[in-house]
């Protein structure tokens, strides 16, 4: 069975919603506690090394010191993943309790906020060379990790995944509102994300070495900073042998993110078993492939998406559903098919964390409101602990 790990990134709040710049402190309070990054790991990831996050479980730093990151141990089931990614987002609160702040799973901040770039040398540099990018930047993603046996396995799980990956975001779509205003877009963390210049689909490769020299190829124009700045909607991992999957909002829910993780693991299984079958890598080019995603991060599950087999507009519904139906084989193989396809159907049913922000704005006229609704969903589950809107 493919193991898999899970790395979401978290907004640090204060009691008015505002994203606050403590991330720093609840990380040291975290690292008091056993919980945070060794010194070690932090160097390594301020300079550059791709894949800097340890193996185990953590808490780490972001770009931005309104963030913190979580990353849980590598796991076989998707009940471990659960579990985990509940006791690691309970950790993070508490730390940042101590700071006096909360966590929030939002791709975005609701409230207006300026962003404060975290102290290092590396976080400067991505200040100094992309400017208002990096200074405007306050995002939070989730990150998907599943285990693949090789880089040649890996690339050819890369050419087959990459037309679904605009459905995972559409699905965890949860970043509506930008700087105090509803965007009209249902994930605008994947818009503003675009903006660095190594961001978005890739086309196919013929094999691992092509994929090397791209990445090399995209080093040597000297835009990108390091190969951790290879921000491709899917790569591979340069320290462990995974698919690092990367095109998802950080989900309100640890039970959506659940969901996610067990799509991406049936996503590289059915894959890798096309490949070895010799199945023909499906045809669809970037450009058609940045609409699509486009698409998914304007209306989510509510409007329509890029149909990955044909290109054409279809309801987001029947799209999940046809991923499911995709991977449904691979999901019965490792356990995970029931899980998954309730998990698919709580979403069709009520909705992703932009629709549940809106229906909390909608309800309260307050964005506030909808920041303690998501410190609630967070670590409690239950938006309605905080407010009383619909779930």
């Amino acid at each position: 069975m493919r193991t898999m790990g899970v790395e979401e990134e978290l907004l640090v709040v204060d009691a008015d919603g505002v994203p606050v710049p403590e991330g720093p402190e609840a990380l040291a309070v975290a690292a008091r506690r056993g919980d945070g990054e060794d010194v070690e790991q932090h160097d390594r990831a301020d300079r550059g090394d791709a894949d800097a996050a340890p193996e185990t479980a953590h808490l780490a730093p972001e770009l931005k010191a309104q963030q913190v990151e979580l990353g849980t141990p590598v796991c076989e089931t998707l009940a471990e993943v659960d579990a985990q990614l509940r006791h690691w987002r309970e950790r993070a609160d508490a730390a940042a309790l101590a700071a006096g702040a909360r966590i929030a799973a939002l791709a975005t901040s609701p409230v207006a906020v300026d962003p404060v770039t975290t102290a290092g040398e590396r976080y400067g540099r991505l200040v100094d060379d992309f400017g208002q990018t990096a200074r405007d930047v306050l995002t939070c993603g989730c990150h998907v990790h599943v285990s693949v046996a090789d880089d040649e396995e890996g690339v050819a799980v890369l050419n087959r995944i990459r037309l679904w990956l605009p459905v995972l975001t559409a699905m965890t779509a949860n970043s509506p509102y930008w700087q105090g205003q509803d965007t009209a877009y249902a994930s605008f963390r994947s818009q503003v994300w675009q903006r660095w210049p190594s961001a978005g689909p890739t086309g196919p490769f013929a094999d691992a070495a092509d994929y090397h020299r791209l990445v090399d190829a995209m080093l040597q124009t000297g835009t990108v900073l390091d190969a951790g700045m290879v921000y491709f909607d899917a790569r591979l991992s340069a320290r462990w042998p995974t698919v690092e999957v990367r095109s998802a909002d950080v989900a309100l829910r640890v039970e959506d993110a659940v969901t996610l993780a067990g799509l991406v693991r049936g996503l590289v299984e059915t894959a890798a078993r096309d490949a070895r079958d010799g199945g023909a890598v499906p045809e669809m080019r970037p450009e058609i492939l940045r609409l699509a995603a486009w698409r998914a991060g304007r209306s989510g599950l509510s409007g329509d998406l890029v149909h990955p087999r044909t290109g054409r507009p279809v309801a987001a519904a029947a799209v999940l559903t046809d991923l499911l139906e995709h991977v449904r084989p691979a999901l019965a193989d490792a356990g995970d098919e029931e899980r998954v396809s309730d998990g698919v159907a709580a979403l069709l049913s009520r909705g992703t964390g932009a629709d549940l922000q809106r229906r909390v704005r909608q309800d309260t006229g307050d964005l506030t409101a909808v920041v303690r609704a998501a410190v609630a969903a967070t670590t409690e589950g239950d938006p309605r602990a905080a407010v009383g809107a619909s779930s």
